[in-house]
């Protein structure tokens, strides 16, 4: 099974400038002139192996997102502009009629924006089961397409649509997964998403603040955690942001996501909600930096980290 990451930046979307890319463009023209290349391999070769990543690629701009593959349904979490290149996605490979299983970690709106332009959504046949924790779920997708917001009702898209409202402490068979949900502290409530299959575990836990109960007795979100082969961590703040300027905004840090991750036994953490603020050497510095904090654990986490962009893919 897969996990493939449509959209993976918090708060809203953002563009690649014009100069952002001229200044990628002349940093691997820089490198490059110190090689000598004889064919195509030797080019492709000096990209992935010579180049950092902010140079050679990006982070993206799609706003969340996230697929996981390996049934006959499909599975997403969070309906943000990642769902717009998911249906283009779909609607290329000449897919037929299908269930989409879309789970929604919270309704504001950079987590639902998408789906106006969810192209599947339009074809008649196609099933689109949204779930939620939030009783005001189906109200929220309508009034997101009524006027004057957008000219496209809800109800004239042909698929049929259904809204269900899930339960904390409750677990559901879905799409071939055992899924269940846990509330989380964000502005509203968000709600973060374990899904088990085949002795597999993948947790989706994004926009939540852990405040100091999170090392409490009881520990939920640890246990939640527990043994996760993938956690996709909201870290869209540092450190001191998250406990300084922008507390009790709803999210989380990176270095707190490494704390939880050694604490809960979790084989492979991704920092996910990237900060719009952020360029992409930015958050690759921000992903180094979060892998020498590891260092802290060196002798006792295998724990491995990432940090998503739109266009990765984990296996699990």
């Amino acid at each position: 099974m897969k996990v493939y990451f449509w959209g993976t930046r918090g708060s809203l979307p953002v563009s690649l400038t014009a100069r952002e890319v001229r200044t990628k463009i002349a940093a691997a023209i820089r490198e490059a002139v110190q090689h000598n290349f004889s064919n195509g391999t030797d080019i492709e070769n000096f990209i992935d192996e010579k180049l950092p990543f902010f140079i050679r690629g990006s982070y993206g701009g799609n706003t969340s997102c996230v697929e996981i593959r390996g049934g006959d349904e499909y599975i997403l979490c969070d309906a943000g502009t990642g769902l717009r290149d998911f249906g283009n996605y779909i609607i290329g490979r000449g897919v037929g009629k299908s269930v989409y299983n879309i789970f929604m970690s919270h309704l504001h709106w950079d987590h639902i924006q998408g789906f106006p332009f969810f192209v599947p959504a339009f074809i008649p046949g196609n099933q689109i089961n949204i779930y939620s924790f939030h009783p005001e779920l189906e109200d929220s997708f309508h009034k997101q397409q009524k006027t004057p917001s957008f000219p496209v009702p809800l109800d004239s898209m042909a698929a049929e649509k259904r809204f269900i409202v899930l339960e904390t402490g409750r677990e559901y068979q879905i799409g071939g997964w055992a899924v269940s949900g846990i509330r989380q502290n964000h502005p509203g409530d968000s709600y973060g998403y374990c899904f088990e299959r085949d002795g597999k575990k993948i947790v989706y836990s994004t926009d939540s603040e852990h405040m100091e109960d999170v090392w409490n007795n009881e520990q939920p979100i640890i246990s939640f955690f527990r043994n996760a082969d993938l956690l996709i961590f909201d870290s869209q703040y540092s450190f001191m942001e998250s406990t300084h300027m922008k507390e009790n905004w709803g999210h989380s840090s990176n270095l707190l996501g490494v704390e939880l991750s050694v604490a809960a036994d979790v084989k492979y953490l991704c920092l996910f909600h990237n900060e719009p603020a952020c360029n992409d050497e930015t958050l690759d510095r921000f992903l180094e930096k979060t892998k020498k904090y590891l260092k802290i654990y060196s002798d006792t986490s295998p724990l491995k980290i990432c940090l998503a962009y739109d266009g990765l893919e984990i296996e699990v």
